[in-house]
């Protein structure tokens, strides 16, 4: 008679519970992938004794219909094996091996404390175990294996990807510095400060201290700069700078500006526009370290202070006791300085390279767009000049958008691709009948040089039609003497023709801060002392 397997009402109880969960389980499991399909990807020889586990629960129950607790079985199996995986996706460390071991200890005493009917039943309970100890290696094994491989695993069979490994994955974003370090100081946002440029190079014996301004905006931005008085008699720069920086308020400027009022401090001092040792100094950019003074002087200045620059506006003013209207000098065959120049509103611009030394030249040739504001007279301090220079700049400004908002309507500048001076041609005492600005036409009077001696007086008239855009003040001039400047307006098709032809030297020598290449070559010069050639061009 064939034995029949008695369940108590409790464990029957049990037991159908057990099934219930196991039937709603199996939909939710259809959609995401088994722990199982887990240990196939991590170890083909599981899966195989996976699938062989399989078949003898399906041919044990054949066998033996009535040893249905044995799905209780492998239902307990699996839920530790699952947490395990979980467990070894989110800690990714060995101390998930331990807890997997744990659970699998669970599910075993789980499994021997369970009724053991007939033979068929032990067998099933035998397999699960087995199969539950294969779960615990190999998914101890996958805890232990590199995160990478974790996560090619993850993207394949999974749907649920858990956000917090990835953000342990990427590197921390480093936080954006706005500070500037200029002349081994840092300078924080939202900031004024006045810094000190100390040449290396001791002139005479003397070390002197250049005041450098500072103002570091709350945004960042372009880095603009602003020099004055390289050339040391010229004062109007000066008040523009020092009116420029004292009006910004660091919070509403984007980026920054740096401003030398006076960047020749000791012509300054001298009321020189020249060096200790009658050099112009805007003939030595950007210098070198084993030059003369000046060339020193030069390289350290261009180096610490004008390569933090992403743009330039070097001010001068007229020489030699000429004046000039406020006017622009920029190289309109580059690009940059071209848009540069077109930033300032409606102040004239005159084209030209400059002296290939000079600091615009040097600035520009170094990829720092760079222009010269030349203003007004020399040793005098003008304020309607001044005004219209501060205008200019702060148009510069906010059409770069650092500071201040762009007006609607702006005239445009007019452009002036050559210029030529007009000389005297007779010593005596200079007259002029025409004034800065005004625009004159051929065979109309300039002014008159009359000789305080004999009263002779000659006429000095226009030979082109344009505008005059600086001038001497009167004074005793000498035959060849350079009287007025007259801007000329020409077609840009003219002007690239003429720069092609003759290298862009269009200025004339007499033009202050923009003169000719100085002849003199520092090489042939003595160790101490000034050449002859400028020596005749400081005493002129």
């Amino acid at each position: 008679m064939p034995q029949t397997l008695k369940v108590k009402p409790r464990h029957f109880s049990l037991f159908c519970c057990s099934v219930l969960m196991v039937v709603a389980a199996i939909p939710m499991q259809l959609g995401a992938q088994t722990p199982e399909t887990v240990v196939a990807e991590v170890n083909p020889a599981i899966a195989k004794q996976q699938t062989d586990t399989t078949e003898a629960i399906v041919q044990a129950t054949a066998v033996e219909p009535s040893v249905a607790p044995s799905v209780e079985i492998s239902t307990a199996v699996a839920e530790p094996a699952t947490l395990a995986v979980n467990v070894a996706e989110k800690k990714q460390s060995a101390s998930s091996v331990a807890e997997v071991s744990s659970l699998s200890t669970v599910s075993s005493a789980q499994s021997s404390t369970a009724p053991q009917p007939s033979s068929a039943s032990a067998v099933v309970s035998s397999v699960a175990s087995e199969t539950t100890s294969s779960i615990a290696v190999a998914t101890a094994s996958a805890a232990m294996a590199p995160t990478s491989d974790l996560a090619t695993a993850n993207n394949e069979g999974s749907s649920a990807i858990d956000p917090a490994a990835e953000v342990i994955n990427e590197a921390p974003a480093e936080p954006l510095s706005l500070s500037k370090f200029i002349l081994g100081r840092e300078v924080k946002p939202n900031s004024s400060v006045r810094l000190t440029w100390n040449s290396e190079t001791a002139v005479g014996g003397f070390s002197e201290e250049t005041p450098i301004l500072v103002v570091n905006g709350a945004t960042p931005g372009k880095t603009l700069c602003l020099t004055g008085a390289v050339h040391g008699d010229e004062l109007n720069g000066i008040e523009m700078i020092r009116r420029v920086i004292y009006s910004i308020e660091p919070a509403n400027l984007t980026g920054t500006i740096i401003g030398v009022p006076v960047a020749n401090i000791m012509g300054f001092r001298r009321n020189s526009r020249y060096l200790p040792d009658r050099r112009d100094w805007n003939r030595y950019f950007p210098g070198n370290t084993h030059g003369s003074s000046a060339s020193r002087l030069a390289h350290s200045f261009f180096s610490n202070i004008i390569m933090h620059c992403d743009a330039l506006v070097d001010i001068h003013t007229g020489s030699f006791h000429r004046t000039n209207l406020p006017q622009l000098r920029a190289d309109l065959g580059d690009e940059n300085v071209a848009k540069l120049a077109q930033s300032f509103g409606a102040i004239a611009v005159l084209n030209g390279r400059g002296n290939p030394n000079s600091l615009r030249a040097a600035a520009v040739r170094a990829g720092i767009p760079a222009v010269t504001l030349e203003a007004g007279e020399p040793m005098a301090i003008q304020s309607r000049v001044v005004d219209e220079g501060v205008a200019a700049i702060n148009t510069l400004l906010a059409k770069m958008g650092m500071y201040g908002k762009q007006k609607r309507w702006t005239r445009i500048a007019p452009v002036y691709y050559r210029s030529v001076w007009v000389r005297a041609n007779q010593s005596g005492i200079l007259f002029s009948k025409a004034t800065l600005g005004q625009r004159v036409r051929e065979d109309d009077v300039l002014g008159t040089v009359t000789d305080p001696i004999t009263n002779a007086r000659t006429t000095i008239k226009s030979p082109y039609n344009g505008r005059i855009i600086g001038m001497a003040l009167d004074q005793v001039v000498l035959p060849g003497f350079a009287a007025y400047h007259i801007g000329i307006q020409t077609p840009e098709a003219i002007l690239i023709e003429e720069s092609q032809l003759n290298d862009g030297l269009l200025e004339d020598e007499e033009d202050g801060d923009d003169a000719g290449p100085d002849p003199v070559d520092e090489m042939d010069e003595p160790e101490t002392g000034v050449s002859k050639a400028q020596d005749r061009m400081a005493d002129e």
